[in-house]
């Protein structure tokens, strides 16, 4: 490996809970009701955040600690849809103009809601490397500060908050599974789990189709997927390849492994999570209890465990169409 970006501390993280708190809530771990004695599974409910997702958290970290004269020059960022709500809420909140490059595949639930907070939209291609490059085009041209999905320290620190509220809430977790896109999520998990407690198991999962953050760990080298591949999997929140540098950097030192789970897995575990546990999950955020009700044989053995269901905005045709199926 090369020599790694500067990774987020504790201490990070720590100063990262105070901004976001009576912001962002201190979302439950709700009991799975098809736990075994054994082996109990908890989900940690982000879904359940104001804007719908844990985007919030990174978000307004990262514009809370904007100068001034930075503030006054508005944000941009790139989204596929969740991480464009949180950058919405967070600049309206603080009262900063946001402007957000959403791509042209975007759940019209997702672009509506940002909308509605105040953003400015700007469609662009389907890709990852689509949004970024015309976010970066709007940076340099309106001189907007960058609020990058991902690709942050002071956006990582915020989703380790996440990493900080399950251990506060159950010290004896023994495996925390984690949804992998960008790397963001995992990235802040992951640091905040292992700082904490080392011997506890992150686990990262992603789409059969989105694989590249499984890829990359095994080669020690970020890899990209072929978009087009990428793009075909229902969990929009996890089309983006590769996994930042950044968060790879953290994913190297802390994740365990990174499994994956099919499209017909997806879609099973958003329909249990409804029906059985009661929470609404988005595609994204069900792929973490999908490894958990599907792949258990590769994970490690855990008395307690806690999946994070990173999302619930799923668009309401699609929720039926789930619902109806024969799966």
């Amino acid at each position: 490996m090369a020599t790694q970006p500067t990774l987020v501390t504790l201490e990070d993280i720590r100063a990262a809970q105070a901004r976001v708190k009576g912001v962002a809530l201190h979302t439950p771990l709700v009991w799975w009701p098809g736990s075994e004695e054994k082996e109990v599974l908890y989900l940690k409910a982000e879904s359940l955040q104001p804007i719908g997702s844990f985007k919030l958290r990174g978000a307004y970290n990262l514009i809370s600690q904007l100068t001034p004269t930075e503030k006054r020059r508005g944000v941009v960022a790139h989204s596929s849809g969740n991480h464009a709500q949180g950058v919405a809420y967070a600049a309206r909140a603080l009262g900063v103009k946001a402007t957000i490059v959403l791509p042209n595949i975007a759940p019209k639930i997702k672009v509506d809601a940002t909308r509605a907070l105040g953003a400015e939209i700007v469609i662009s291609g389907p890709n990852s490397a689509d949004r970024i490059r015309e976010s970066e085009r709007l940076a340099e041209k309106h001189g907007h500060v960058m609020v990058p999905p991902y690709n942050d320290l002071r956006t990582i620190a915020g989703t380790g908050t996440i990493g900080m509220e399950i251990l506060d809430d159950m010290d004896d977790v023994k495996l925390v599974l984690v949804p992998v896109s960008g790397g963001g999520l995992i990235s802040g998990v992951a640091s905040a789990i292992k700082m904490r407690k080392p011997n506890c198991k992150v686990i990262g999962v992603e789409p059969e189709l989105a694989a590249d953050a499984q890829a990359s760990l095994k080669a020690g080298k970020r890899i990209t997927f072929d978009p087009e591949t990428v793009n075909q999997t229902i969990a929009d929140g996890l089309r983006t390849t590769p996994v930042g540098e950044i968060p790879f950097s953290h994913i190297y030192k802390y994740v365990d492994d990174v499994v994956t789970v099919s499209e017909q897995e997806i879609r099973k575990a958003v329909k249990m999570l409804l029906l059985q546990g009661r929470l609404l999950a988005e595609p994204s955020g069900a792929v973490a209890p999908a490894a958990w009700f599907f792949h258990r044989d590769k994970l490690p053995p855990a008395k307690k465990a806690v999946a994070v269901v990173s999302g619930g905005n799923i668009a309401p045709e699609m929720l039926k169409e789930i619902l109806n199926a024969k799966l």
